[in-house]
């Protein structure tokens, strides 16, 4: 009985063991599956379904590294969000060493130059402040450690900058922009610095708007201008003009120029400024039919040798024509740069005919003094007695040529002894005794604001009255005209005698001494002189070259 209960013990014994560890199973599966089923009651979809899982997953993952930023995985698996989280940490760590590696380059591109280069276009400084703008952005969403990072990396920029400066090799170009640069300082501290000792002239006195800085300027000038002449194109039409004729400085300049051995230099690289040396008295001459009214011959050729020379060279192109410039005297010198958009708008033009109603830039053109060489000199056509040895108020001699030499003669042709105002000389009589026995000699535009009689005027030691109107007298960037010359608008013409009668003998002097002064700027001689009329010009050309910056990625003003 005892062996029978102790068989039986044994056997409920074992029985109960075997359900409790039948139960105990259970009751943890059941707890886990509550525990569970309360975070996501899809558990079983998603057991019977493991491929919608991972797609999910997936899909995830790929939208963390998208957005750039740590994603809020749904924590329905705990080993698939830990991966997920890995992942997508993985994935925007290397996004954002992308975009921290592109900013620090842009952060740490070439430093600024010691030279000053052209400023960008419109459209360029745009882009670079949009490409600024997109860079900041990328910056101001980054992670703090990120963020720290790259503060740390821009304060060890200006070594970096230091370290690239010194490396830095400058090109030719660059060199010569240092030395405009530095001539433009120059220039500004002389204004109101001491004159330097010079022991051929040195300006001074009202006949200049600044004498100190117009010096400093020429002795910059004189240290540093170089001019390349284009060698392309054959005589007549280039490297040539005429010599003794109204238009005579066009072939004066370009012979001068030619000649020189000073400003002009064989080597492009080395040059300020770039000749393009066509004479418009040649190519009218040459080139236009004779009462054709056709000017597209003229036109084509200037197009034609442009296109020679900036397919030759790369120096139009480069500053689409800023730094190059055109010369002439003859009246269709502005038709002529007409022909080329960019000869027009961003050339310097030398033109007799410094018309501004007709498109002349005063600051950017050049005026250009149109002297009459009848015997290829000034021999004999300079100097005159004193101011007291000239009798004759006013003097004027010549045709019906214009708009305003008709209401000049009109007032005033043989109608006062004191302003002799002629259509004709009377026989006998001497156009330049006239000139140097008259206190004042008008001279009225023609069909161009341009006469030769102004310089005509200066030679005489006559006083020139301007009689024109929206001219731009040559050099006035540096002469001040109103000192030593009457300007009379055309309106005034009637009250011509009335208004020269008003200067005092004591003003009259000053002016007539000032002109004598002036004169040695417009003197031609066979070999040029320093600040005579051919250094004048190349100081025109000069300070118009000083207000262009020049880089190989273009130009600015």
């Amino acid at each position: 009985m005892a062996s029978g209960n102790d068989g039986l013990l044994s056997c409920s014994s074992s029985s109960s063991l075997k359900l409790l560890l039948f139960m105990i199973p259970l009751v943890v599966m059941s707890g886990c599956l509550s525990v569970l089923g309360s975070r996501n009651s899809s558990w079983g979809f998603i057991s019977r379904n493991p491929w919608l899982s991972s797609s999910a997953t997936a899909a995830a993952a790929a939208a963390a590294v998208t957005r750039v930023k740590p994603v809020q995985v749904p924590p329905t698996k705990e080993k698939e969000r830990l991966l997920d989280l890995h992942s997508t940490v993985v994935g925007v760590h290397r996004t954002e060493e992308a975009i921290s590696e592109d900013s620090v380059l842009n952060r740490s591109s070439s430093p600024p130059l010691d030279v000053e280069a052209a400023q960008p276009t419109p459209v360029a400084a745009d882009a670079q402040q949009n490409a600024t703008e997109k860079v900041s952005l990328n910056i101001s969403k980054r992670a703090g450690p990120l963020f720290a990072a790259s503060l740390n990396e821009t304060h060890a920029l200006p070594v970096t900058s230091r370290q690239r400066r010194r490396r830095r090799q400058y090109t030719t170009l660059e060199k010569l922009e240092a030395g405009l640069r530095r001539a433009r300082s120059a220039i500004r501290e002389a204004k109101t610095g001491n004159r330097t000792t010079d022991p051929d002239y040195i300006p001074n006195g009202p006949i200049y708007w600044n004498d100190n800085a117009f010096q400093r300027s020429y002795l910059e000038m004189e240290k540093q201008l170089k001019v390349f002449v284009y060698n392309e194109g054959e005589p007549p039409l280039f490297h040539n003009g005429p010599c003794k004729s109204i238009y005579s400085m066009e072939g004066n300049f370009i012979h001068r120029m030619e000649m020189d051995s000073h400003f002009r230099t064989k080597d492009p690289e080395k040059a300020h400024l770039f000749f393009l040396p066509f004479s418009v008295a040649m190519l009218v001459r040459f080139v236009y039919v004779r009462d054709s009214h056709d000017f597209s011959p003229i036109r084509q050729t200037v197009i034609d040798y442009v296109n020679v020379v900036s397919t030759k060279y790369p120096y139009w192109n480069r500053s689409l024509g800023a730094d190059h410039f055109m010369l002439a005297c003859h009246d269709w010198g502005p038709e002529t740069s007409l022909s080329i958009p960019y000869l027009h708008k961003n050339s310097i033009r030398v033109l007799c005919n410094a018309n501004t109603s007709e498109g002349f830039n005063p600051s950017k053109d050049v005026s250009f003094p149109e002297i009459n060489l009848l015997t290829g000199s000034t021999e004999g056509f300079i100097g005159g007695p004193s101011p007291s040895h000239r009798p004759q108020l006013a003097f004027f001699a010549g045709g019906l040529h214009g708009p305003i030499r008709p209401i000049l003669l009109e007032h005033w042709e043989n109608k006062d002894e004191d302003v002799r105002v002629h259509k004709y000389l009377p026989k006998g009589v001497s156009y330049y005794d006239m000139m140097r026995k008259s206190k004042y000699c008008l001279c009225p535009s023609g069909y161009e604001v341009a006469s030769p009689r102004v310089v005509e005027a200066l030679y005489a030691g006559c006083v020139p009255v301007l009689i024109s109107d929206h001219y731009v007298p040559p050099f006035s960037d540096v002469l001040n005209w109103k000192s030593f010359s009457v300007e009379v608008p055309v309106g005034e013409i009637p009250n011509l005698k009335r208004i020269l009668m008003n200067i005092s003998p004591r003003q009259y002097i000053r002016m007539q001494r000032r002109g004598v002064q002036a004169r040695r700027h417009f003197e031609v001689n066979s070999s040029p002189k320093r600040y005579d009329v051919f250094h004048m010009i190349l100081h025109s050309l000069w300070l118009r070259r000083l207000n262009v910056r020049v880089n190989h990625h273009g130009m600015g003003k």
